[in-house]
Order: structure tokens, then C-alpha cells, then sequence
């Protein structure tokens, strides 16, 4: 698996070395602005992977004094887990340097996890990321085909050093069922009728929380929103940018989404979809929530 960049290459392959995984840390600190507190121990990296978890690498290979020279510039950092009754891949980290993430090496590192996972006999991998990050929303459900019936407040505290979690923690839990149908039609690029009706349908729902006219975000009636098979939840296009201009705005996006997921979570919904647009120019990107179990979407087994 090897995509050229010019004269270079960059290659999927396990970290195997001390030598590699000492150079988690960077990445680590270069993507998410991470302290040392925060970064994954050197220590406990060569203990996970000693005892079978999955560590994969996107490395540059480049030549330095005839030699060639290895550099870490993503990886994808998964743990044996157990949930409801099997044994799971908890995939806690995925990180690609700002310079390479054209190379569409996220999916690439997703793909090697899933590889390995299988290989060991799990069906089953599940990860956390911020609702409000509309890109890795459409990453996720639109390109890996995960599923979600978990929402989770401030799931790693209220802040850490990360650049990235100035607004709190809150995470959904997605569940990534390996070998579904669903999976295989999105990693081999398809937009299955089932999908297509849905996001037209997702046109015609009434969000549980929208963009009013001046950008914030309108609560509809709960009851009313919940009485239905269906509903949506819409977020702003780039929380981070809505982050550097106001934050108080950004908080409230935070606080009128984590109701809305929490509540149709609650009422029996879990999150199957999310469209980058549903309204043409305007914005927004928006999750449909459908009631029922993930087992009725994707059948267990």
C-alpha cells in the first residue's frame, strides 16, 4: 500500500520499533497541541504493543546518508476492549501530520486497523470523536459507515491541554461493525439506495436543533421532535472556527446538541447518518437519528 508524493513514498506498516513508536509523541503534539501529561507514555506504548494491541503507522521514507530514514506522520493507536459480551478493538487515537492529509491517509489507517482487528477474530471496533467536528461526522458515518447509540459528557473531563477541547470533552461513541454490509458498500465507495433515501428524507424532518436565521442554534419542541421515527440534529459547518470568533456561541452549539443527543438517545434513537448540507449554501451539516436498535440496521452476527 504505498502512495507517492512527489519523489517520496509514504507506506502503511505496524510500528514495530522503539525507534518507532518514540515518535508517537510528536505527532501526537503536533495534531492536537497535546502536553507531555496528555501524550501516550513511551513505557506503555511498547507494553500495548507487546501484548497484541494495534499500532499502525503512515511513515515517509526518505533517504538520509544512503540509508533510508523512517518518519512517522500518522498513525492509528488501538486496545483490546470487551462490550456487551465480545471481545472489541477500543481504537483511542488517529492522528495524520496537517502536511499529509491529502494523501486520504485517515481512511488508510482505518483500513489497516480493520485488517488486523479481523485478523484477530474481532468483529467489531468502536472509537469516540466530538459531534460538533462536522468533518470527522462525515469521515466517519459517510465513509467508514459507523453507527452510534452513545453519547458521552465530557468524556475525557472538562478540558485537557489539547487545542482541541476548549469547549469540553462530549463524544459519541460509534460502533464500526467490520464485516457489515454496510461497511464493505462504504469502503468500497457506494451510496446504497438506502442511504440516498435517507438523506433526502433527512430534508424534509424538522431538526430537534437548527441554524436560525442568525447562526444560533434553535431548539425545537422535544416532545413533539420525539414522537417521530425520525429526527435530525444539525451542526454548525466548522466548530473550530466558531470557536476562534465566539466562543460563548460555540458553548452554546455544545449545550443545545448535547440535549438533543441525549435525549433522543434516551427516547430510544441512535445515530445512522450525517450530510454535510441539507440546505444548499447555508451551512450546516446535520445527523438523522432513527428509532429503533443498531441491530435493526445492521444485523448482529
Amino acid at each position: 500500500m504505498m502512495s507517492r508524493v512527489g519523489a517520496q513514498q509514504i507506506g502503511i506498516r505496524d510500528l514495530k520499533s522503539i525507534d518507532d513508536l518514540s515518535q508517537l509523541k510528536a505527532v501526537e503534539k503536533e495534531v492536537w497541541g497535546m502536553t507531555d501529561d496528555d501524550t501516550l507514555p513511551l513505557t506503555l506504548a511498547i507494553a500495548l504493543k507487546a501484548s497484541g494491541n494495534i499500532l499502525v503507522g503512515a511513515f515517509d521514507t526518505t533517504k538520509d546518508g544512503g540509508e533510508d530514514k523512517d518518519r512517522l506522520v500518522g498513525f492509528a493507536f488501538g486496545f483490546l476492549g470487551r462490550e456487551h459480551g465480545q471481545t472489541t478493538v477500543h481504537s483511542h487515537m488517529l492522528a495524520v501530520l496537517e502536511g499529509y492529509r491529502h494523501l486520504d491517509l485517515g481512511s488508510r489507517l482505518k483500513q489497516a486497523q480493520r485488517e488486523r482487528a479481523m485478523a484477530m477474530g474481532v468483529h467489531e471496533m468502536t472509537w469516540t470523536f466530538d459531534p460538533l467536528q462536522s468533518r470527522n461526522a462525515h469521515f466517519n458515518f459517510s465513509k467508514l459507515g459507523v453507527v452510534s447509540d452513545i453519547y458521552k459528557v465530557d468524556f475525557y473531563g472538562l478540558e485537557t491541554s489539547s487545542m482541541l477541547h476548549r469547549n469540553g470533552t462530549d463524544r459519541l461513541w460509534v460502533r464500526w461493525i467490520l464485516n457489515s454490509g454496510r461497511v464493505r458498500d462504504r469502503l468500497a465507495g457506494k451510496s446504497t439506495n438506502a442511504r440516498v433515501e435517507t438523506l433526502d428524507a433527512m430534508r424534509l424532518l424538522a431538526p430537534l436543533v437548527r441554524f436560525d436565521p442568525s447562526g444560533k442554534p434553535e431548539r425545537a419542541d422535544l416532545a413533539e421532535s420525539l414522537g417521530r421515527q425520525r429526527v435530525s440534529i444539525e451542526i454548525p459547518g466548522d466548530i473550530l472556527e466558531v470557536e476562534r470568533v465566539d466562543m460563548g456561541l460555540a458553548r452554546e452549539w455544545r449545550d443545545a446538541t448535547r440535549w438533543a443527543f441525549r435525549e433522543s438517545v434516551k427516547a430510544g434513537f441512535f445515530v445512522s447518518e450525517f450530510c454535510r448540507s441539507v440546505r444548499g449554501q447555508q451551512g450546516p451539516g446535520a445527523y438523522l437519528l432513527q428509532r429503533g436498535a443498531v441491530s435493526e440496521l445492521i444485523p448482529e452476527g
